[in-house]
């Protein structure tokens, strides 16, 4: 176990995090600020993609590609992004790295914005069709494709990766946590809660991505939209500490905090590594996790996906995670020495006391539900590059096996796991999108300039 947690310590370390964060800068400078500049657009065309019948444009839909719409694609990506993260990971980056870590998730979501941008586009211009008509991609696909056989095992290692991590991070995690919350909360026992999470998420996986894309469609928008509102309630109370909670997000990003009461202390080192390291892990921006989803968009047009697709990372990180940071912030208990979604649970009850607790549970057990979900999709497309489309059954039968099991076992090996095969995941796909980058640069380029490009059509970086 100290051997796993020293490889995760390095594969987590100032290597990755630069590596993340540079790449994720090269992009936002190719494309001029382009993503922060185009936020705006980004939500108009999400809001016009909502549904099939129409394109983003607002024109009648034809034969478009794709078996989702663009809005139910990015909610598919939430889905697996919106999830403990949120809620026990934004505690834990406070609790290590001191408010000033806060500041460093918000630069590290704005970074990665071009980075999600990138690799959506990437994802619908490279994208196939398997041998049941579905539309597939993301990284191992636009490797093969975009970087050529010489290349393929690059993409070969990223679907390895990520058929592991999902069983981690977006199954016994997330099962894990949403029965401790329950427990704790309820005294729900851990098999019962595991046994009724296999059965529902069972219920959806097996149903594949128009299933999957369905329940994400009107479960993310309405939980998301709930936890937000109930922070915003809570921030209102706190009104009169909300200065003070800026003042130390801004002053702590720069500067080290002392330690108080059961807060350990920070440098301004630890801010930017667990600000970053949180943010990431969050919303998933340089993962290579979210252009599985957007494969499937129901677009002829990367550019369009990839505006949509980068709101993922906005909505993630600069919404939800900010108001559980600074409810955090807010309250009196920060400092108290709780960590994870316990810290966030009992800051959210001192202002609603007896009803704050539970939102924290039931926020935390939707978007882990959720979160499930949009994993299932990811590993079970990793899983099909590698052994073909017949082996998707297999691998759905095993992902909701995995839920109850990791509902009842002690996951200190899962977590640490999971957290390396993540880091893994990241690898292969930032030197892709390196590697590729003339190619998002070009297209975003056409796109504004009037000359759209469409999957199937040549780009010169495709002809070298």
């Amino acid at each position: 176990m100290s051997l796993l947690g020293s490889i995760e310590g390095i594969v987590w370390g100032v290597p990755m995090l630069i590596l993340l964060l540079g790449v994720g800068i090269y992009l936002q400078a190719g494309l001029k600020l382009m993503p922060i500049r185009k936020l705006g657009m980004g939500f108009k065309l999400m809001w016009q993609g909502r549904d099939g019948k129409q394109t983003p444009e607002g024109k009648p839909k034809g034969e478009e590609d794709g078996e989702i719409s663009p809005f139910n694609a990015l909610m598919t990506a939430l889905s697996a992004t919106i999830g403990t993260g949120n809620i026990a990971g934004v505690a834990t980056a406070i609790f290590l790295g001191g408010p000033g870590a806060v500041f460093w998730m918000w630069i590290t979501a704005l970074v990665g914005m071009a980075t999600k941008f990138s690799e959506a586009v990437l994802a619908v211009r490279y994208r196939e069709t398997d041998s049941d008509g579905f539309h597939v991609g993301g990284p191992m696909f636009y490797i093969k494709n975009g970087l050529g056989r010489k290349w393929l095992w690059l993409g070969g290692a990223f679907a390895l990766f990520g058929a592991v991590a999902a069983f981690g991070i977006g199954n016994t995690v997330q099962s894990n946590s949403v029965a401790e919350g329950l427990s704790e909360s309820l005294g729900v026992p851990h098999w019962l809660t595991g046994l009724v999470l296999m059965v529902l998420a069972g219920a959806v996986i097996l149903g594949g991505i128009k299933r999957i894309a369905k329940v994400a469609g009107k479960l993310v928008p309405i939980m998301g939209i709930a936890y937000i509102a109930a922070g915003v309630l809570v921030l209102v109370i706190n009104a009169g500490q909300l200065g003070e909670a800026f003042g130390m997000i801004f002053y702590h990003a720069f500067n080290p905090i002392a330690a108080a009461g059961g807060f350990a202390g920070a440098g301004v080192a630890m801010a930017i590594q667990f600000g970053v390291a949180r943010g990431v892990f969050s919303n998933e921006a340089g993962l290579g996790s979210a252009p599985i989803a957007h494969a499937a968009a129901q677009t002829k047009n990367p550019v369009r996906q990839g505006l949509i697709a980068m709101l993922g990372t906005f909505i993630d990180t600069i919404v939800v995670c900010s108001i559980t940071a600074l409810v955090i912030l807010t309250s009196v208990e920060w400092s108290g020495g709780e960590t994870g979604a316990r810290l966030t649970a009992i800051s959210f009850d001192l202002a609603l006391p007896g009803i704050g607790e539970y939102v924290v549970t039931f926020a935390l057990a939707v978007f882990a539900f959720t979160t499930i979900l949009g994993w299932a999709f990811y590993g079970e497309k990793c899983f099909q590059f590698l052994f073909g489309t017949r082996s998707i059954t297999l691998y759905r039968v095993l992902f909701i096996i995995a839920i109850p099991l990791g509902a009842m076992a002690n996951l200190n090996l899962v977590w640490v796991l999971a957290s390396i095969f993540n880091a893994l995941m990241a690898v292969p796909n930032l030197i892709a999108l390196a590697l590729l980058s003339p190619v998002v640069f070009k297209l975003a380029k056409d796109y504004f300039d009037g000359k759209t490009v469409l999957p199937g059509e040549e780009l010169d970086h495709d002809k070298s």
